[in-house]
């Protein structure tokens, strides 16, 4: 069996731009990651918004994935010793559509200032609930939570991938839907 070339190298299949800002934008669940004492990667499915923080707030205000958590949550201790998380934001079910992924890595702070949540957790709740501002206002009462810190990731490396383009070199092998 010979190898398909458009499987092995990846460097044409970079995100776009406008897609990158429009799966961020449009996606609200990422996989979140860090690693343990022991070194051993974990990572769960949060919630997250992109954005920049006004420089009244006192924190890096570099567009950074925003994310909220109980503070008694493992990856909280786990990030506040590494000071590093790297986050994967992928496009399926959403419009954006699966085979579009972005991997971020960087410095994550964990702030646990009341300020900073009084910003932060409005507009996750409005990411979370565009369609209603009902909803929006109860996803924010449920996530106000008095131990709730907000984690701030700063990318400094990024992997984005499209496989829409990998598909139109490879259509007979392209699964139904990709090359939409």
């Amino acid at each position: 069996m010979t190898s398909d070339h458009t499987s092995e190298n990846l460097t044409d299949y970079w995100l776009e731009p406008a897609d990158l800002a429009r799966l961020l934008e449009t996606q609200n669940e990422c996989t979140f990651m860090w690693t343990n004492r022991a070194g051993q990667p974990f990572g769960v499915v949060m919630s997250y918004f992109s954005g920049t923080a006004p420089d009244t707030l006192g924190v890096p205000t570099d567009e950074s994935l925003w994310l909220t958590c109980a503070a008694a949550r493992a990856r909280v201790p786990a990030v506040r010793r590494t000071g590093y998380a790297a986050i994967t934001v992928t496009g399926r079910g959403s419009e954006v559509g699966s085979g579009r992924t972005a991997s971020f890595r960087g410095p994550c702070h964990v702030h646990d200032d009341r300020a900073i949540r009084d910003w932060m957790l409005p507009r996750l709740a409005h990411h979370l609930r565009p369609d209603s501002v009902d909803g929006a206002h109860a996803m924010l009462a449920h996530l106000d939570t008095p131990n709730r810190v907000v984690l701030q990731l700063i990318p400094e490396f990024r992997l984005d991938f499209d496989s829409t383009k990998m598909w139109v070199t490879a259509q007979d092998a392209a699964p139904p839907g990709r090359l939409d």
